[in-house]
């Protein structure tokens, strides 16, 4: 199986890394960077990992021309999901009659957007679970062990998806199928809308926030926002009680760095849109009321704007 991975940044540099060392003499694992100087840096020098798996160094091989890969079995796109469009647009070299395309991005919308550019047919929703920093170009911190769940909108189960599952867990990526991956990915929303902002506003780690009453009154009503536009879009949670799901993520990552505080730390631009941006636009199409939502997309794009007048 030809594998090509979208984007050198701590997600895909893991999975890039993980599927090389356990690459058997029938896969060729590739990993596509945007940028040709990065990408002849970082075949040279390889991948560096360290944390949960121990330290160690992955030989990937790397490139930024699409074309020098060709046609893939398997693409798996790791760009944050403003790229989404472009990075596939630019990537159709890799792309076949036979190609599947996973998405393992945060948010809700990507599936759609790849769906335009590679055919829906082709694309495979995903969600991991995975904790990992990107320290520097080539080297992350493999901070803790998730599961990843994979699955089509149309909860159809192929071969494909079959041996992408034992291909990911030969790799040491605990995954499994779900033919209700919409319901995976709302959930992670929900998550992600009450930590992911709250975090980059405060600087704090993710179990800090409730540490104090201020974040987490408003991580709460983040959540309950999100929840109610899912309800109203009949979209079926993964978990009962949405507020103690949040708070038990928050106590199991207690030490990360969310994504997001990650971009705002960098000056980077933040995923918002794709996360606390989605609640906000449903509501205005399905005319619910998301005022927390509202204030901390506003916020985020705020301190996004500012970057320039703080350098």
């Amino acid at each position: 199986m030809k594998i090509a991975i979208i984007g050198p940044g701590a997600l895909g540099s893991l999975f890039a890394a993980l599927l090389t060392k356990h690459k058997s003499k029938d896969n060729e694992i590739w990993l596509l960077d945007k940028d040709e100087k990065r990408a002849v840096r970082l075949n040279r020098q390889g991948i560096a990992v360290e944390g949960v798996a121990g330290n160690w160094q992955a030989a990937v091989k790397v490139t930024a021309d699409p074309a020098g890969i060709g046609t893939s079995d398997l693409v798996i796109l790791c760009v944050k999901s403003y790229d989404t469009k472009a990075a596939m647009t630019r990537a159709q070299a890799l792309i076949g009659d036979a190609t599947a395309v996973l998405t393992v991005q945060n948010g809700i919308g990507n599936v759609e957007l790849i769906g335009e550019v590679a055919g829906p047919e082709k694309v495979i929703g995903g969600v991991t679970n995975l904790g990992v920093t990107l320290l520097e170009a080539g080297k992350i911190r493999y901070c803790g062990k998730g599961d990843t769940v994979i699955g089509k909108i149309d909860g159809k189960t192929s071969v494909q998806m079959r041996a992408i599952r034992e291909l990911f867990n030969g790799a040491g990526l605990d995954t499994r199928i779900s033919q209700d991956i919409k319901g995976f990915l709302w959930s992670k929303l929900v998550i992600n809308a009450g930590i992911n902002p709250l975090t980059a506003l405060t600087r704090l780690s993710n179990g800090k926030l409730l540490d104090y009453p201020g974040a987490r009154k408003l991580l709460r009503e983040a959540v309950t926002e999100a929840v109610k536009i899912a309800k109203r879009k009949r979209i079926k949670l993964l978990y009962d009680d949405p507020l103690a799901k949040v708070e038990a993520v928050c106590e199991a990552t207690a030490d990360n760095m969310s994504s997001m505080l990650q971009d705002v730390l960098h000056a980077k631009r933040t995923e918002i849109d794709a996360i606390n941006g989605v609640v906000v636009r449903f509501g205005q199409e399905l005319g619910v009321t998301v005022p927390v939502n509202s204030t901390l997309v506003d916020l985020i794009k705020t301190i996004e704007s500012s970057y320039s007048a703080q350098e």
